[in-house]
């Protein structure tokens, strides 16, 4: 057998094939690649979509679910529209209303700086109050079914006197210090 001998011109058709078809096959691996690229973020972005999709189907829902919030918030917490001294002060005025109604004595009461609590102004209040433990108990009571709310941050309970000074025929006496916080929207 003899060896077979390309052409001249064969060679030259055969690289020029190859020159042209280069520029191809890198089109189609660069669309390849473009293509898996594509597909891996359609992949991450469908549950993506799909949750969008999701909250748009219940975005009636949603809103009566944002209007009971709202609703929910106008009782619990003092108004953005109310400033933090005039919110503090109906505060301190309310609790010391109820303090007179169950019978306790205030001997003082103050409002003390707000603090940022998660987009609310916290506005705490200090009471010092001297009364029998029924009217304790009634103060106790009225506090939790406040609206706006009234939270007890702390309670101090001392008996005047001591025990040993207790006579079981009368109620005994107890001075009480309260440490109380509302609530004051910033929106």
């Amino acid at each position: 057998m003899k060896p077979v001998r390309l052409s001249r011109d064969a060679l030259f058709v055969g690289i020029s094939i190859l020159l042209v078809l280069l520029p191809l096959v890198a089109g189609g691996i660069y669309v390849y690649n473009k293509h898996r690229w594509a597909k891996g973020l359609m992949a991450q972005l469908e549950p993506r979509y799909a949750r969008l999709v999701g909250l748009e189907r219940q975005k009636e829902e949603l809103d009566q679910a944002r209007k009971r919030i709202g609703q929910a918030q106008t009782q619990y917490v003092y108004p953005a529209a109310m400033d933090v001294s005039q919110a503090g002060n109906a505060a301190q005025q309310h609790v010391r209303e109820i303090f007179g109604a169950a019978g306790m004595q205030i001997s003082s009461s103050q409002v003390l700086q707000p603090k940022d609590d998660r987009g609310y102004d916290r506005i705490a209040l200090k009471v010092q109050a001297d009364g029998d433990l029924l009217a304790l108990q009634g103060v106790l009571t009225v506090l939790g079914s406040q609206t706006p709310a009234i939270i007890i941050d702390g309670l101090q309970i001392q008996l005047i006197g001591g025990l040993s000074a207790v006579n079981p025929k009368v109620a005994p006496r107890l001075t009480t210090q309260f440490s109380l916080s509302v609530l004051k929207d910033r929106t």
